[in-house]
């Protein structure tokens, strides 16, 4: 790889936001190099559902085995009060493992014609007259006419472009195996249960002959979401196992109006603080904000007028903020209300339908939360959720 070649594109990131990048801006007919600072395929830290959103954007045909499909939700209270309520319309979410996702989703970027780059980190970001350079854990420098960061929410490039944000997570999350009757037990339905902690759940996730199970809570709270992860394993017969994996890590959700470019890169996904406040779900907006974000980095790399470059930042701006920030400025008034008053967000969803009939609605990608929380009811529960809180 010659040392002064100019790409158009460089992504930095390998997860679903940096791949889908990556295709998007090859099949834009960019030269695209995509980093990754771990080995393809990589163990991530995530459930693993697909939600209709998700589903709906990733790239047709894509080669990854669904390893369940969801069509019931259990949801507990600190381990009471369990009520299993079922979709009308048949599968709402499907289960991968993040690796398996991952390395489809950079395949399928590979064949488009970006060339993949792994075992490489970055380090440093700097902005050039009509160019981007980044440099390497390895000492060099790779410069691009357009740069994506999709390295996670901690990566340089995201400090680089000056992303804040305003809430911080902490996720812990075991995979297990599990012998065929608790496999029985669990197909076709996932757990989600609201924890002792404010803001706090637990998760089980069936993937066949292992289940995804964890839990999440404000950061700063470590021993009592350690505490908090060893009694749910425990009450839901998952302690006694050896995990698979037994991992951690921090979800961010971005600031309203925090930048989303600077120059001639774009962030996405992780990287740009795109995470739902509520249920920490981020691969349906690592997915659309990487789709854009690589329409984006292919007209970035065209442009050489400023103009060009503003519309070009202008456009996937305005699609972030229109789409994705107003569905996390939606879901943080879900989570202000399950923050204060867990008891009345399960009782919502577990003893009035319309409630579950709109989350069914959403899990299945035909509707929005901030559609949703836009109907008359919704209005009316949350001004008198707010006055009970």
């Amino acid at each position: 790889m010659a040392m002064d070649r100019l790409w158009d594109v460089v992504v930095v990131g390998a997860g679903p936001a940096g791949a889908t990048a990556a295709r998007v801006a090859a099949q834009a007919g960019c030269d695209v190099l995509l980093l990754e600072r771990a080995a393809v395929p990589r163990y991530k830290t995530c459930g693993g559902g697909l939600i209709g959103c998700s589903q709906a954007f990733l790239p047709p045909g894509l080669d990854v085995v669904v390893r369940d499909e969801i069509d019931a939700v259990t949801f507990g209270w600190r381990g009471r009060r369990e009520r299993t309520v079922g979709s009308s319309a048949g599968t709402r979410c499907r289960m991968v493992f993040r690796a398996e996702l991952d390395a489809a989703l950079t395949e399928v970027a590979a064949e488009a014609g970006a060339v993949l780059r792994d075992r490489t980190s970055v380090v440093a970001v700097e902005d050039e007259a009509g160019s981007v350079a980044v440099r390497t854990g390895g000492g060099e420098w790779i410069r691009a006419r357009a740069v994506v960061g999709a390295d996670g929410s901690a990566g340089r490039v995201g400090r680089h472009v000056g992303v804040t944000c305003e809430q911080v997570d902490l996720a812990l999350e075991v995979e297990v195996p599990v012998e065929p009757r608790e496999t029985a037990r669990w197909r076709g339905r996932m757990l989600m249960e609201w924890g002792p902690l404010p803001g706090s759940f637990g998760w089980v996730f069936p993937k066949g002959d292992v289940c995804t199970a964890g839990v999440v809570a404000a950061r700063g709270e470590g021993a009592a979401t350690k505490a908090y992860l060893r009694e749910f394993l425990e009450r839901h017969g998952l302690a006694h196992l050896t995990p698979l994996h037994d991992t951690g890590h921090l979800t961010r959700c971005r600031r309203p109006g925090s930048p989303l470019t600077r120059g001639r890169t774009v962030v996405a996904g992780d990287a740009a603080g795109l995470c739902d406040p509520w249920s920490r779900e981020g691969i349906s907006f690592a997915l659309r904000s990487g789709s854009w974000a690589g329409a984006a980095a292919a007209e970035l790399a065209r442009a050489t007028r400023p103009e060009e470059l503003e519309r070009a930042r202008a456009v996937y701006t305005e699609a972030v903020r229109s789409t994705l920030e107003a569905e996390m400025l939606a879901s943080r008034k879900v989570m202000a209300v399950f923050t204060r008053r867990p008891g009345i967000v399960h009782t919502a969803l577990t003893a009035v339908p319309p409630v579950w009939r709109g989350v069914d609605s959403y899990l299945g990608g035909d509707t929005s939360i901030p559609a949703l929380l836009g109907t008359p009811i919704a209005r009316t529960a949350l001004k008198a959720a707010a006055l009970f809180a």
